[in-house]
């Protein structure tokens, strides 16, 4: 998979997330624009109530006699809306929809009014030119909870989604798991047979009396291939871990790969006093160091130095690699270890993405990217707990 690629799916998925972020705030706009229109109806219903209130009050005053049909059955007909009608001292004449444990609670009340003015501006009714009332309101229970309703729906889609995301995740992963481990222990088959029969020629050269320096070097290719696919075949098994010397690890695979690189790379491997002993795989580690060497040459494009130090804690011991290469943004220090990713024509981006896991699934450790910068070099570490 190429960087290009890399990004299109990363565009992609950034493509999803801001539809599906267009989508909450559509109906969250939708939702508000809906509730400012009840709540427009609903002051209407108050009003007519407040009318219908008045007519009561001044039909009471002029003529028992009235009609009081049309007016009352306009405030029965009031069974959402809480309402208070206070005089003009600030007292409560009536109320209707509210709970009589409030209206006996001057406290209760007090806070009741307050919110009720500052959520709907008071209805003032001008009695006489000496008597008004005023009637303040709470929106009804429907109206209140289709207000909260975009929140809890953008909340459950969210779970959802996670979930969607999480089971995803953990399919994919599986999916990929059986890959890796699919692809491994065919790739060891696959090598065992020419591998053998390079053998069976190497001993042959032997016997022939062929030149010693190149039967040596091919049998040591050959001992390199064998380790290959050994590291190949543990992908998918749980892993033997030993008590090894991560210093001679280090060595060992540095001298092997040093004589496969240009001459104008150079090691500059730290003197540490004493052995660091830590349960590994000698062989997967060495994978590990293998493939963060060849990804630092690659950087430095032939030409540089890479320089190995070592460190310990009573928690954990580590290896750190720093190159003189190019370096790696600090927006792709995560992303350079995902399966596929990789700015060279030509490689798969599985080494930084194998090592991960070596480190991660095998050896309850990690590695990552330490510090790096742009045109200077990049340092990752090996973290092994100890």
């Amino acid at each position: 998979m190429t960087l290009g690629t890399y990004q299109i799916k990363r565009y992609v998925k950034i493509l999803l997330l801001l539809n599906a972020l267009l989508i909450g705030l559509t109906t969250l706009w939708y939702t508000n624009k809906l509730v400012e229109k009840l709540a427009e109806e609903e002051r209407k219903k108050v009003e007519v109530w407040a009318n219908a209130t008045k007519q009561i009050l001044f039909g009471i005053n002029d003529d028992l006699n009235s009609d009081f049909t049309l007016p009352l059955s306009i405030i029965q007909s009031n069974n959402t809306i809480p309402v208070i009608i206070l005089n003009q001292n600030q007292t409560v004449s009536a109320f209707r929809n509210i709970d009589s444990s409030i209206i006996k609670d001057s406290a209760l009340l007090s806070h009741e009014i307050r919110e009720m003015k500052s959520k709907n501006e008071p209805i003032t009714l001008e009695l006489s030119d000496q008597e008004k009332i005023i009637i303040v309101y709470r929106n009804s229970l429907i109206l209140r909870k289709l207000k909260s309703y975009p929140i809890v729906q953008l909340f459950v889609i969210s779970i959802f989604m996670l979930i969607s995301y999480l089971a995803f995740s953990y399919s994919r992963r599986s999916e990929q798991n059986q890959v890796w481990v699919g692809m491994s222990k065919e790739t060891a088959h696959q090598l065992g047979t020419p591998i053998s029969s390079l053998m069976a020629w190497t001993d042959m050269l032997e016997n022939k009396r062929f030149d010693e320096e190149i039967v040596t070097e091919m049998k040591s290719d050959l001992q390199r291939l064998n380790t290959v696919v050994n590291r190949f075949s543990k992908i998918g098994s749980k892993p033997k871990l030993e008590d090894e010397d991560l210093i001679e690890i280090v060595e060992n695979a540095i001298f092997y790969l040093s004589k496969r690189v240009s001459n104008k790379i150079k090691f500059n491997l730290e003197k540490y006093s004493e052995p660091l002993n830590v349960k590994v795989n000698k062989s997967l580690i060495e994978w590990v160091i293998e493939n963060l060497t060849k990804n630092a040459v690659d950087a430095m494009q032939g030409e540089g130095m890479i320089n190995i130090s070592f460190g310990t804690s009573k928690k954990a011991f580590w290896i750190d690699f720093c190159d003189t290469g190019i370096g790696i943004p600090t927006s792709k220090h995560k992303t350079i270890f995902k399966p596929g990713y990789t700015n060279k024509e030509r490689g798969w981006g599985l080494g930084l993405s194998l090592s991960k896991r070596i480190m991660n699934t095998y050896h309850n450790g990690d590695i990552f990217v330490l510090k790096s910068q742009l045109g200077k070099g990049a340092c990752f570490r090996i973290l092994l707990k100890n």
